[in-house]
């Protein structure tokens, strides 16, 4: 499937139920990548599909989506996390998992987030001769190497 230029409605559609399906497979590295370097889960993700989708958005596009997210995140979601994760050791399981659910909620706001960033950027097609990915312009963003990170690059 190939999106040249603009996103459009197919883009929107599958995008986060790909994503749901990439974060089973890839969870663990993905928390670890989310609680050691404060990545956004959400939009490595993005980085992972299209990718997968032989897509590349600008680095600085990257740089926008991710201080897009930032005010949000360090004023509602990442203190609710903090507080859920807290929380896990008194409260009953019933309970955790309402909290749980109130974090899924607030990541799929941020979801929501990503897609109106998204609108104003432009896709371009993967040159196979400068091999580049999102992925690691993502990483970049954070001084990390995507060659650490074989799981998240390999197809």
């Amino acid at each position: 499937m190939t999106l040249p230029g603009r996103f459009n409605a197919n883009f929107y559609h599958s995008l986060w139920q790909d994503c749901d399906a990439i974060y089973m497979q890839q969870q663990a590295s993905l928390l670890a990548l989310q609680d050691d370097h404060q990545l956004n889960i959400n939009l490595l993700l993005l980085a992972i599909w299209l990718d997968s989708h032989h897509q590349l958005l600008a680095s600085s596009d990257w740089q926008q989506l991710q201080q897009s997210l930032l005010d949000w995140e360090q004023k509602l979601l990442l203190p609710y996390r903090k507080l859920r994760r807290l929380s896990k050791a008194v409260l009953e399981q019933a309970e955790y998992q309402q909290m749980l659910d109130v974090e899924l909620m607030l990541e799929r706001k941020s979801q929501a987030k990503i897609l109106a960033a998204l609108r104003t950027m432009i896709l371009d097609e993967v040159n196979p001769a400068k091999p580049d990915s999102n992925v690691s312009r993502y990483l970049a963003l954070f001084n990390l190497n995507s060659q650490d990170y074989y799981e998240l690059t390999s197809e």
